[in-house]
């Protein structure tokens, strides 16, 4: 069996941000998927620095309106989408004026983390699955870029393992160097409990949750990693070998793009 359908959940695409490793990726990875006969889907955030006129952001009203409730508290959820016409391809951007209008990324224009960045995951994790639920894609594999992303291979696993659209999805996560500096707050994996899911998914997770606690949930939950880094912790890719995940190691700038489509046959 082929793998047709790969969804990019991603933290940064550029030329909606400016250009870093993780941005580049978001851009060019899903292109070549798409050029080597595969059909994509891509979600990212509606990160407060994006310029919505110049990019042509469109909100889309038919999937729009939905409340994600996190700490007990309703946050709606916007989507808009965009395109890049000269790769014919399409964007959807999950947007919430609490989460992201007038926001930066990781950290504000005076260099401070946000506080509710773990709600932010929150969020943008259960936004983009809910949103496929609607649209009822049933992507073959699933491609996580990010901090933002990283609670996707875990709710694909547990709250929504038996949509239609995830029963039969295979997760990747890559793992990067730039990620947030300061520990998420202590209740953060209480907030990301959603539905029957148990506390027990998240045993020997410590808290307060670090970046590499919150990827080991990633990691543990995904059918793949890959390296998309120089400098990753050796204990994050000891953790993946641990639990057996391949392990797609990092790659030349020339080769990544197919060792990735191969990657996805590998883990489908």
């Amino acid at each position: 069996m082929k793998a047709n359908r790969i969804l990019f959940i991603t933290q940064e695409i550029t030329p909606f941000v400016p250009e870093s490793p993780i941005a580049n990726v978001g851009r060019y990875l899903p292109q070549a998927t798409q050029e080597s006969g595969r059909a994509i889907r891509i979600y990212t955030p509606q990160w407060g620095c994006i310029n919505k006129r110049r990019n042509q952001l469109h909100e889309v009203i038919r999937l729009s309106g939905m409340n994600l409730i996190i700490d007990n508290t309703d946050h709606p959820l916007i989507i808009k989408t965009a395109s890049l016409p000269a790769a014919h391809i399409h964007i959807y951007f999950i947007d919430n004026d609490d989460y992201f209008q007038n926001r930066l990324m990781v950290r504000d224009a005076e260099g401070v983390e946000y506080s509710d960045n773990d709600e932010r995951i929150i969020f943008f994790a259960r936004g983009v699955l809910e949103t496929e639920k609607k649209l009822r894609w049933c992507p073959d594999v699933i491609h996580c870029h990010g901090w933002i992303s990283a609670l996707i291979p875990l709710y694909i696993k547990s709250a929504y393992n038996e949509e239609p659209s995830f029963r039969d999805s295979k997760v990747v996560f890559s793992l990067y160097d730039d990620n947030f500096n300061e520990p998420l707050p202590d209740n953060f994996l209480q907030k990301l409990l959603h539905k029957d899911m148990d506390a027990s998914l998240l045993d020997g997770i410590a808290t307060p949750t670090t970046y590499e606690e919150l990827a080991k949930i990633a990691i543990r939950y995904s059918d793949g990693v890959v390296i998309n880094g120089d400098n990753i912790s050796e204990e994050l890719i000891s953790y993946a070998k641990l639990l057996g995940k391949p392990i797609l190691e990092k790659q030349s700038e020339e080769e990544y793009n197919n060792a990735c489509n191969n990657f996805y046959e590998t883990i489908f």
